[in-house]
């Protein structure tokens, strides 16, 4: 019977403490030294992930993660990578709320499954974690690396795809259509996962003419700077650049001068829900995957007829910075798309290093007007 007499204040032995009396007598289970993989991917899908893959931290082929699994978890053994589909019809849509909407609910399945599959593992006897799949990120590191674990690199390690030209991961059954997730936990698997022995990537290259700032060159190049100012326009350097106008702004006039109503809406909305990408269209049009080429083989037209030219059609401003290759793709290839000069919301000294990513070819430096 506990002391209910005991004055809470009053100090007391660990020893005495009655959870600690609770648990004297109690025999306390440890969890297998090791984990089968049959164990793991039976905790994964019942979490509800569409795929999963194991990888051991110390892995040559994740070697560049390894501090940062065991930053957040010290005695990180695996990484536990899983996809989750997504409906794709929604993400071909040019009405991109239909595509928002499934991204954002993508997003946050892919947390549910990330925590449930931490739970398990949790009530199993073993210690695991889990990074958001995107957005939020550890942004005070900006410029540094502002992810905490590299999903796309875990992945391919872990056998659950390949990334294409376009630099999303195609799973082999669910071509692009997928998010994906990370668990790290100090639980070592019995079988690690294999890579695939192939590229589900068909090097179609309709990302390439789907690409609205022609940020993907047909050699495999990859324009990083055109991708970010566009795509991820309400995220941050974008609303960077859009409250540096509202700032800079001399009155309402002149603020609804730079921004349109629409894109003020829109920056609302972002702000209000969830951001909204830009395009995506590279995922759009992508036909590669066993679930989703056989439409494209038995009709190639009718893919191009029916989800790339309605994107590459679609009137709709695009950001770029002032004098970029991606302003000349713009006017050069669609119509009916306006260019509009940003700036990508950043200093100097951070462009320079973003251009060792993906430089971005420019005729001039001016700022947009």
């Amino acid at each position: 019977m506990p002391d209910t007499d005991h004055d809470p204040a009053a100090p007391r032995r660990l020893s005495q403490h009655p959870t600690v009396q609770a648990m004297a007598g109690r025999e306390r289970t440890k969890p297998d030294p090791v984990l089968s993989a049959d164990r793991l991917r039976e905790i994964c899908l019942a979490a509800g992930a569409d795929d999963a893959g194991f990888v051991a931290v110390d892995d040559p082929r994740v070697a560049d993660e390894l501090e940062h699994a065991r930053g957040i978890l010290p005695t990180a053994r695996t990484f536990v990578a899983f996809c989750v589909r997504m409906n794709r019809d929604n993400l071909r849509s040019p009405q991109r709320s239909l595509a928002n909407t499934e991204f954002n609910h993508a997003d946050d399945e892919t947390n549910d499954v990330s925590r449930r599959i931490t739970r398990a593992l949790q009530d199993a006897g073993y210690r695991a974690v889990y990074p958001a799949p995107g957005y939020p990120m550890e942004v005070e590191q900006f410029p540094g690396r502002i992810w905490v674990i590299a999903h796309k690199v875990v992945a391919e390690a872990a056998g659950l795809g390949v990334m294409g030209i376009h630099r999303n991961v195609i799973h082999p059954r669910f071509g692009n259509f997928v998010l994906l997730g990370t668990v790290v936990t100090d639980a070592a698997v019995d079988t690690p996962s294999a890579p695939l022995d192939f590229n589900p990537c068909l090097e179609c290259k309709l990302c390439v003419s789907a690409c609205p700032v022609g940020a993907i060159t047909p050699d495999g190049g990859f324009d990083f700077q055109a991708c970010y100012t566009h795509n991820y326009r309400e995220f941050m350097g974008g609303f960077t650049d859009w409250a540096e106008t509202v700032a800079d702004s001399a009155d309402r006039d002149d603020y609804r001068q730079r921004v349109a109503t629409g894109e003020s809406f829109s920056m609302w909305q972002s702000l209000s829900f969830k951001p909204n990408y830009k395009a995506g269209y590279c995922m759009a049009v992508c036909p590669a995957g066993e679930d989703v080429i056989g439409a494209y083989l038995d009709d190639r037209r009718g893919h191009l007829d029916d989800v790339v030219r309605p994107l590459q059609s679609k009137s709709e401003p695009v950001y770029v910075l002032p004098g970029s290759a991606a302003e000349e793709h713009v006017a050069r290839r669609f119509p009916n798309k306006t260019p509009k000069q940003v700036t990508n919301g950043f200093p100097d000294e951070v462009n320079a290093l973003l251009d060792q990513i993906g430089p971005r070819p420019r005729g001039n430096t001016g700022e947009a007007g």
